[in-house]
């Protein structure tokens, strides 16, 4: 990638403009990947029937959750890691690379086991009907088990992401999720095991994704994950939360807000539940390419940050804002005109089609706004700012969303649930410029 230059030259004095598509573009695939493995449920879950479609986007909620505790780990001790490393302190990083690593499995331990204690009542709190609940409990049960693979495959992600090396991360990453999309089809249609094919597939996936990381951070210059190397203390988790939970308040506030979705459409029906997941699932994926796109930037910006090189994480900043605008706007434009051929490739269902149409056309007229957000929030994560990253984290999904989910349908009805999320996105975006004003301000200084 920038073969004969070590991370820390290239990070700190490569051109801008080649250093953030180098870094972001294996980042931006393993994030498009990662959203297929639930995109990849939904679009052969939606051959079946509008129940295990729902069902599926039910469970996703929780998904949301887990992913939340591994990109508080791996984003809190990789964000460390980048410091460190930027700040020539490798042992440090060492360090922190296996606690991370390790506190990172055990909660995904923790989380397989009460789930499967408390099924049925986590299964009805993520918003299953009478009517979709079998389906729920089914592919719910069997997605629990592949937790601590999760948890720790996002948190090896990002600390090889962290460390300027994105492609090691993203072959992992890739290698489980095509192997989630061969399998989908051979376990539900194949061998007739229907929703429970599906999660079968997605926790292979998962274990796969699981060891080939392991083995990548053995690779090359990435840090390697030496058990011996555990050292739990109270700095160390102090440094995972300011680096981790803006990721923890954005994955945990986007659980919460999908449970409270599914709340708001079950109101009127099983077809707005199947379409809202649809429409979810598609903005999703446009907008792993403007993470993915941001998360390019966070290795220069730790980098710098560590090596106090200012100006030029000013400039990276910018650059990355304009690009991700700009792609953006040709997604609303194209996901505007061509928002009901979308919709139909997951479910033929004249009803889904024509709620998912109006819900597809409201999320993406703000998604322009979306790149300023998120960039602006993984900076103020990577440089420690954490009541600046947990304010950020916490708009779209939570401050915003949450009271709106409540308001709106009660005044609007089912356009209210539809039109939730541009809303929110505008007021997050009013918030996020006072606040970036004051950071920057504060950053130069």
């Amino acid at each position: 990638m920038h073969a004969g230059t070590d991370n820390y030259t290239y990070l700190t004095t490569a051109p801008i403009r080649r250093v953030i598509p180098t870094m972001a573009i294996p980042t931006i695939i393993s994030m498009l990947v990662t959203a297929l493995y639930n995109m990849a449920d939904t679009f052969f879950v939606g051959k079946l029937d509008t129940q295990s479609t729902a069902a599926v986007g039910v469970v996703f909620s929780m998904m949301f959750f887990v992913q939340a505790c591994g990109f508080f780990f791996g984003h809190g001790s990789g964000n460390y890691i980048s410091r460190e490393l930027g700040a020539r302190r490798h042992d440090n990083a060492a360090r922190m690379a296996t606690t991370g690593f390790c506190f990172s499995v055990m909660a995904g331990a923790v989380i397989t086991l009460m789930g499967w204690l408390l099924l049925d009542p986590l299964s009805l709190l993520l918003g299953a009907t009478p009517t979709i609940l079998p389906h729920t409990r089914q592919y719910l049960g069997i997605i629990l088990f592949g937790a601590p693979f999760l948890t720790g495959s996002l948190t090896l992600n990002n600390q090889l992401r962290l460390q300027g090396n994105a492609s090691f991360a993203m072959v992992g990453i890739v290698t489980g999720a095509i192997l989630n999309v061969g399998l989908d089809p051979l376990f539900i249609f194949v061998c007739h095991w229907g929703v429970a094919g599906a999660a079968l597939a997605t926790v292979t996936g998962q274990v796969v994704s699981f060891l080939i990381l392991f083995l990548m951070t053995r690779r090359g210059e990435n840090i390697a994950i030496r058990f011996r190397l555990f050292s739990p203390s109270w700095s160390a988790f102090k440094e995972i939360f300011f680096g981790g939970s803006p990721s923890l308040c954005r994955q945990g506030l986007l659980c919460l807000a999908t449970m409270m979705l599914n709340h708001a459409a079950g109101n009127y029906g099983d077809a707005a539940i199947a379409a809202m997941s649809i429409v979810n699932r598609i903005t999703m994926m446009v907008m792993a390419v403007v993470i993915g796109l941001g998360q390019g930037f966070q290795p220069l910006c730790g980098f710098c940050f560590g090596a106090r090189l200012i100006p030029r994480l000013k400039r990276a900043y910018w650059f990355t804002i304009a690009v991700g605008t700009v792609f953006l706007i040709i997604c609303t434009v194209f996901g505007w005109l061509l928002s009901d051929h979308l919709i139909g490739i997951f479910r033929d269902d004249a009803e889904v089609i024509a709620i998912g149409i109006v819900a597809l056309r409201w999320q993406i007229s703000t998604l322009p706004l979306n790149s300023f957000i998120m960039t602006s929030n993984m900076l103020t994560q990577t440089c420690r700012k954490p009541v600046a990253a947990n304010l950020l984290a916490s708009a779209r999904s939570g401050l915003f969303f949450v009271p709106l989910i409540l308001i709106l349908p009660h005044f609007f009805g089912l356009m209210g649930v539809e039109m939730c999320q541009a809303v929110s996105d505008f007021c997050s975006f009013t918030l996020s410029v006072p606040v970036m004003a004051h950071t920057l301000k504060h950053l130069q200084q």
